[in-house]
């Protein structure tokens, strides 16, 4: 056996065993129970990341069960509300982290769940208001006792507060497990958009080490979340989003089969075009649906430790519960296609 024939027979082997381990749905047609976990609002990935789930559950491939909300802003939940329900999905449950929560502005998109044409919303949504929203913790623990064993894949993209809220949660009516059991019990894995693993360039193009924003909003929250959530974190740090901008001719272009879409209205609200948006929360939701498509490569097996200064460290070890996302330039366009493609397709009706 030649040289090259055995390294790729290794490759293969270690590729599959990685999925087995720890892909959504590696290989299986089955649907990736998925919760949505976001700081909607501070960004309009966030937007474009529940698009994508929604095109994702429409071909199948997924079920979101709930959305939980970490900016503590009463808009924040109505606009996941408009999303969910022009989807045709607007029974999601959704919880909020009110007050609790981080970043209490209104942010620059929230506010389109509110936008009238005449004496008719834009958008119908029934969840007027974040504060008519059950806490996040609550419809975590209710969701995750419903569940199958080791089935469910949790996406955040925003703060860290309420999975560190619930990891601390005690027994209750809902479930007898405490919320780091309930946690190891039902969930899989956890798909992280956070921190950084890469130098970044500042403004005099020097490398210098990234406080990465999800991390350094809520530095104790995701701090507490490394140190007790006990199954696997895959992390996209902040150079995988940076690299795989979303073209804003797609804003401009791909949703006019419609007079009016949430996902571009909230991307024009944020930045108006033209500017190219880093699609960071995007790539935590298509790795954690679609993990066997190469659309990226994975480290090795460590430990991710968060600084008091929100600085983010990898060290690997065979033992480790943590990865984290690397870019193949080869596939870049073919994973920013992707994106693309799920933000914009029209919903299933």
């Amino acid at each position: 056996m030649n040289r090259l024939l055995l390294w790729w027979l290794c490759a293969s082997f270690a590729t599959v065993v990685l999925m087995q381990n720890i892909a959504p749905r590696a290989f299986a047609a089955d649907k990736v129970p998925l919760i949505f976990d976001t700081d909607m609002g501070n960004d309009c990935d966030d937007a474009l990341a529940l698009g994508v789930i929604h095109a994702l559950q429409s071909r199948g491939e997924c079920e979101l069960l709930a959305v939980t909300i970490t900016k503590d802003h009463e808009l924040a939940a109505p606009f996941v509300d408009c999303v969910n329900t022009f989807y045709g999905r607007g029974d999601i449950p959704i919880g909020v982290c009110r007050g609790s929560g981080k970043t209490p502005d209104a942010g620059k998109y929230n506010q389109v769940a509110k936008v009238r044409d005449g004496d008719k919303p834009r958008f119908p949504h029934d969840l007027l208001t974040g504060n008519d929203a059950p806490a996040a913790v609550e419809v975590l623990r209710t969701v995750l006792a419903k569940a199958a064993d080791k089935s469910v894949v949790f996406v955040q993209v925003g703060f860290s507060t309420n999975l560190a809220n619930l990891l601390k949660s005690p027994p209750d009516a809902i479930s007898p497990l405490n919320g780091r059991d309930l946690v190891t019990k039902k969930v899989k894995l956890v798909s992280v958009m956070a921190g950084a693993f890469t130098k970044i360039p500042n403004e005099k193009g020097e490398l210098t080490e990234h406080r990465e924003y999800n991390v350094a909003e809520d530095i104790a929250s995701i701090q507490s979340m490394v140190k007790s959530c006990d199954v696997p974190i895959l992390w996209s740090g902040f150079e995988i989003g940076l690299a795989l901008t979303y073209p804003h001719q797609s804003i401009l272009n791909d949703y006019r089969y419609t007079p009016h879409h949430p996902l571009p209205e909230a991307y024009i609200a944020y930045i108006p075009p033209p500017h190219d948006r880093p699609s960071w929360d995007l790539t935590s939701v298509l790795v954690a649906v679609r993990l066997d498509r190469g659309y990226f490569e994975l480290s090795n097996p460590g430990t991710v430790r968060i600084a008091d200064n929100a600085v983010t460290t990898f060290e690997e070890s065979s033992d480790g519960k943590h990865r984290y996302l690397s870019l193949n330039p080869a596939m870049l366009e073919k994973t920013r296609e992707a994106l693309v493609q799920l933000a914009s397709q029209p919903p299933s009706r």
